[in-house]
């Protein structure tokens, strides 16, 4: 069974680790939970450097796992620090290393990627944080390719999130690259979250909360959208059915959302993609057409972007097959 390493510390708010937990450890809550998580998912050990942890508010958490069962866990999950301005404790940076050592998947949530580069497994890759640390983690670790923009960043083997909230879209990911897109959903109903945001969607909205009129008209344009998405879809037509004019539709669309509506719909059009590149017959071609794509040079484009490899080799993951 995959195990998954949760860091515990002194001071914890325990929502960063308790999401965490949530998405890897659902087949272990009840069997109603379960029912319909595949076997074996993971096991989850929640880690610490001492065996009392201490939570914001009061609680105290003793753990049964220290920092030896973190560096020899499958996945590490690092969600957040305590103290940003402090560095990190030689004991979990050796950790961190012999976990890297192994060849271990390396998470982190928020802060935590201070953790993971004072370990040195971020230099030279892109990675992302919180954007209020983006400047002080550029300060400290100028060998790493900070991008304060997305919600998490993929590099393989190891992977950052931004803020605490964008720890759940980031653990999603994970479920969806291991299990696929029908389980990651069924993870997502179950957590009553939106089954995917994009990686590259912005982290930091300057009015995330539209007016409620506008959020519903903006609202029924997207879910007439993803009822059509075979058929071709104009920004003209995106702003007719949220009844407003272009200027305006994309001015509200980008309140709302942080993104563009071309882009969104794009991005939906891969997601809606990767279901029938799991579980169907059809060509690569046919699945293009399926989901909207004008062709299959353009569905093969946007796809190595937004996924970071080709439909063939995604469908190979699940199928065993390339073609």
């Amino acid at each position: 069974m995959h195990t998954v390493a949760i860091l515990a510390y002194d001071e914890m708010s325990g929502f960063e680790s308790g999401l965490a937990a949530e998405v890897f450890g659902m087949a272990e809550l009840s069997e109603m939970f379960s029912a319909g998580i595949p076997a074996p998912w993971y096991s989850v050990k929640l880690c610490s450097e001492t065996p009392e942890v201490r939570l914001l508010g009061g609680a105290t958490v003793r753990t049964s796992y220290g920092l030896d069962d973190l560096a020899a866990a499958d996945t590490v999950v690092i969600p957040s620090i305590r103290d940003v301005s402090q560095p990190t404790s030689p004991e979990l940076v050796s950790a961190i290393k012999a976990a890297d050592d192994r060849q271990a998947r390396l998470v982190s949530i928020c802060s935590g990627a201070f953790a993971l580069a004072a370990a040195g497994v971020l230099d030279g890759r892109i990675a992302t944080t919180h954007w209020i640390y983006a400047d002080l983690f550029r300060q400290r670790y100028p060998g790493v390719d900070i991008d304060p923009a997305p919600l998490y960043v993929d590099n393989g083997r190891v992977l950052t999130s931004a803020g605490c909230a964008a720890g759940l879209d980031l653990c999603l990911h994970i479920v969806r690259s291991d299990h696929g897109t029908q389980v990651a959903n069924d993870v997502a109903r179950r957590l009553v979250i939106s089954p995917h945001r994009a990686g590259g969607q912005a982290q930091y909205i300057d009015t995330p909360v539209p007016e409620p009129a506008t959020d519903g008209r903006i609202a029924a344009g997207m879910a007439w959208a993803l009822e059509h998405l075979d058929r071709a879809i104009t920004l003209d037509d995106l702003a007719a059915q949220s009844a407003m004019s272009r200027r305006s539709y994309l001015r509200q669309f980008a309140k709302a959302t942080g993104t563009t509506p071309i882009k969104w719909l794009t991005e939906q059009r891969i997601q809606a993609s990767l279901t029938l590149l799991e579980s169907s017959s059809f060509s690569v071609e046919q699945i293009a057409a399926r989901v909207g794509f004008d062709s299959p040079v353009t569905y093969r484009y946007h796809f190595v972007r937004q996924m970071r490899t080709t439909p063939s080799e995604y469908r190979g993951c699940f199928t065993g097959e390339t073609g």
